[in-house]
């Protein structure tokens, strides 16, 4: 994907699903392959223009839908020349809003003089806010178009509702970005991916997607009145202040909640790099801080950073059973009672602050917690487990734990004393090998082992508006872009994305990253192959690097020429906290 300065108007921002009757199986017809159109020199997002080519006088049924599906591809996105191709009736209502992408269009069957159907190998969909939604069954990659005679030519009748476009078009014009929303209580921002386009209207975009909402309330929620809309487009000024009018009605709401819409917009648009600031206004009442200050600045909202606000960057260890942190050259005891007592521990994890640790015994059956520095005691926090996994800590200082028991996975949290069991369908019962939590403590990603291969499986976990845990919904697969087999390890690689290490033979492995939606993640993703690799270190902070571990240290897998950093003698766990 290219890195996207400007993304899709907001009257072209909904990406809807295929509309019944568009898309069905044919009863007879051709498969067309479907060109491209002329490339002009005017260029916007990096990549050349395309010129759309109107239709030409008597034009077999074949050309006329090769021309149609070349015109679809105009760039900047016009659709007067595709219309051109419709009936007058087909015409004055057609106004895709929705993507589908393809990697092949396979070559023709059979045709009629008023029938043309296109199957299309490799389809991907997206949804009304541009989340990917994954590929398309057989039946749906089936399009077939009905023509008509119009004044002496022959014009499609049934457009399908969502444009119908190359994967190459796509990626050299689409990035995967962020809308923020708010966890349900209100206290961490939560990012749901989508995919926008490179083109000039980047708030005006970002904006329309808050205003329609998320996908899960129960997972994320918006403070944005629910029957407000754009109207109009979102300028953004010289000085970079994006001037944001939506029409309906303000919400009444406290400093606090108002703080946190304005947050929601904050982190949404800072990733525009021509706005510095902006401001909003709600049926032509503006938007003020508690302070009455009306322009907000794009770094407003640190405190509900969804990787963890002030987190530790540090790396944390196991060296000869002592717990240690630094950087990769540089790992020494903690100045606490886990720095000082070998409690003979696999695998640890630290809170986000990096003030609290939990160690999970060598046979997995016991959990320790305790301070990372200080005098304190540590506590043992459980002592009949069967077979824990690594545990993750949310950003509310939840501790989850995954314990792999004689009838599957059993996922519990627990803080202080409190703690609670949480069935997540499709994970609970599973025989999991490792699980993540993300920080913002609304998703969990497991990988599950299957008769022959492994699988990523990501849930939404459920809060309340106080922040307590619900319940979850039913973890969906995620499959690996070019990785069949066993999975080794799993570890963030950004907020919403995950990297996982497959095993390729006993001596080689295989890094991918993958969305915690499954969408492939294009260039800004790791693939690599490496040998020695035994467990990767990353995390959901873009700036952190994501290290593989292997026999001689640790290989920073953002760089293309790689040396392991060499890490002491008897480190025998290494991560990032969370």
């Amino acid at each position: 994907m290219t890195s996207a300065r400007r993304l899709l108007g907001a009257l072209l921002l909904p990406l809807l699903l295929l509309a019944g009757g568009c898309v069905s199986m044919p009863e007879d017809g051709p498969v067309v392959g479907a060109g491209v159109g002329d490339e002009v020199d005017t260029d916007m997002g990096g990549v050349p223009a395309i010129d759309a080519r109107a239709p030409q006088d008597g034009q077999s049924a074949t050309e006329v839908v090769r021309g149609f599906l070349d015109a679809m591809q105009a760039w900047p996105r016009e659709l007067s020349t595709a219309k051109e191709y419709l009936s007058s009736d087909a015409a004055a209502t057609w106004n895709p809003d929705g993507l589908v992408t393809y990697v092949e269009a396979q070559p023709p069957q059979s045709t009629t003089s008023d029938r043309v159907s296109l199957r299309l190998a490799g389809a991907d969909r997206l949804d009304a806010r541009g989340a990917y939604e994954g590929a398309l069954s057989a039946y749906e990659s089936i399009l077939q178009l009905s023509l008509t005679t119009e004044d002496g030519q022959l014009r499609i009748t049934n457009p399908p509702s969502d444009l119908v476009v190359p994967q190459t078009w796509f990626e050299a014009r689409y990035e995967q970005l962020a809308l923020y929303f708010l966890a349900p209580g209100g206290d961490v921002l939560v990012p749901e991916p989508v995919f926008v386009a490179d083109d000039d209207k980047l708030a005006s975009t970002l904006v329309a997607g808050l205003v329609a909402g998320p996908d899960d309330e129960r997972a994320a929620r918006s403070l944005l009145p629910a029957d407000v809309s754009l109207e109009l487009s979102v300028p953004v000024s010289d000085d970079g202040t994006a001037a944001i009018e939506l029409t309906g009605e303000a919400t009444a709401l406290t400093p606090t909640e108002n703080a946190q819409m304005l947050a929601q917009l904050a982190w949404t648009l800072r990733q525009d790099p021509d706005i510095t600031a902006f401001t909003l206004s709600i049926g032509g009442q503006r938007i003020r801080l508690a302070d009455g200050e009306d322009r907000i600045p794009v770094e407003a909202g640190a405190r509900l950073d969804p990787t963890g606000y002030q987190a530790s960057s540090l790396l944390y260890g196991l060296r000869d059973g002592l717990l240690v942190s630094g950087t990769p050259g540089s790992l020494d005891p903690v100045d606490g009672p886990f720095g000082e007592a070998d409690l003979g521990a696999r695998s640890v994890a630290v809170d986000l602050r990096g003030e609290r640790a939990a160690e999970v015994s060598q046979d997995g059956t016991t959990l320790f917690t305790g301070p990372v520095r200080g005098d304190d005691d540590v506590t043992t926090a459980l002592q009949d487990a069967t077979d824990l996994a690594t545990p993750a800590w949310d950003h509310d200082g939840r501790l989850w734990l995954l314990d792999r028991t004689a009838d599957g996975a059993q996922l519990r949290w627990l803080r202080g004393r409190r703690g609670a069991a949480v069935e997540v369908p499709g994970i609970t019962g599973e025989q999991v090998k490792s699980f993540l939590v993300s920080r913002d403590g609304t998703r969990v990603v497991a990988v599950v082992r299957l008769a022959r291969a492994d699988e990523v499986r990501v849930a939404r976990l459920h809060h309340d508006q106080r922040g307590r845990v619900v319940g979850a919904s039913r973890a969906r697969a995620l499959e690996p872009q070019e990785a069949p087999g066993r999975i080794v390890d799993i570890a963030w690689r950004t907020a919403t994305t995950i990297a996982v290490l497959n095993r390729l033979s006993p001596a080689s492995g295989k890094v991918g990253t993958i969305g915690v939606d499954g969408a492939p993640t294009g260039l800004a993703g790791i693939t690599t192959t490496l040998g020695g690799a035994t467990a990767l270190a990353g995390s959901p902070v873009p700036e952190q690097v994501v290290y593989a571990v292997t026999g001689g240290g640790l290989v920073d897998l953002s760089v293309a020429v790689r040396g392991p950093q060499v890490l002491d003698e008897g480190i025998t766990y290494v991560g990032y906290v969370g």
